[in-house]
């Protein structure tokens, strides 16, 4: 019997040329960088050798954060809901190495206690805005850059009555696998976290914070809550993982194993 041996093709010359998957001298423009877990990602990217962008809709919040980050940060005022505003704060650009968008104002709750147009809230903020901040971005981006969108543990297990915020959210991720066969090779992922010990929450009432927190401990893995130190590593991984696109991963202490 003849064996047939396949021979290995010579690799492309993009083939053989490694990309760049560091920070250093990479720009990240991070929309909702002014505070939480934005804010977080914007000091570990910089930190990692990155320059950062800071998008959100308030100067004077922006202008702190940038002086807290240092030489490494600019911003620049941008109102997702407003697919103008986000083509203006990217037409300002000449280059984006990596976007994260955590800028979103939604109202939460049970079906038949929102109107509608409270209901419509989580898509008109977090999902049609990610969704204008890719479309963009998108031009300015290199093919080795990356997108990562933000969702969150409720679309996989929702903790209370509010369906329309629990959909929202499993749509982001199916936006991040659609975007991700539309724009490769740039990369495009989905960070989904549980409760997160940060600004959303400490902006909340006592009551209903710890309640929150209560709970969210009960029905974890790990009963304890994430700092948005570990959100934001997630967040670098995303950017850095050169073979990762199309996924979405669950910084949520088990949540959604429970």
């Amino acid at each position: 019997m003849r064996l047939s041996m396949s021979v290995p093709s010579t690799p492309s010359p993009a083939d053989a040329s490694p990309r760049r998957h560091e920070l250093t001298d990479r720009v990240v423009a991070l929309i909702g960088g002014g505070s939480g877990i934005g804010l977080r990602v914007a000091h570990q990217a910089a930190a990692a050798g990155a320059k950062v962008v800071l998008g959100g809709r308030t100067p004077e919040k922006l202008a702190a954060a940038a002086r807290e980050v240092g030489e490494a940060a600019t911003w620049q005022t941008v109102d997702v809901t407003d697919p103008r505003s986000v083509a203006s704060f990217f037409g300002a650009r000449d280059r984006v190495d990596h976007v994260f968008t955590t800028a979103a104002s939604y109202r939460v709750g049970p079906m038949l206690k929102l109107d509608d147009a409270d209901a419509a809230s989580p898509f008109t903020s977090k999902f049609w805005g990610q969704y204008h901040v890719a479309k963009y971005a998108a031009p300015l981006l290199p093919p080795d850059g990356s997108v990562v969108l933000m969702s969150g543990a409720a679309g996989a297990r929702p903790p209370a009555p509010a369906p329309a915020y629990a959909a929202c959210n499993a749509a982001i991720e199916g936006l991040g696998r659609g975007l991700a066969v539309e724009l490769a090779p740039v990369r495009v992922n989905v960070i989904s976290p549980g409760t997160v010990d940060g600004n959303l929450w400490a902006q909340r009432p006592a009551q209903e914070r710890d309640a929150g927190f209560t709970q969210y401990r009960n029905d974890t893995l790990l009963h304890r809550l994430a700092t948005e130190d570990e959100i934001a590593h997630g967040v670098l991984f995303l950017f850095t993982n050169g073979y990762m696109t199309g996924s979405t991963i669950y910084p949520d202490g088990g949540y959604t194993l429970r």
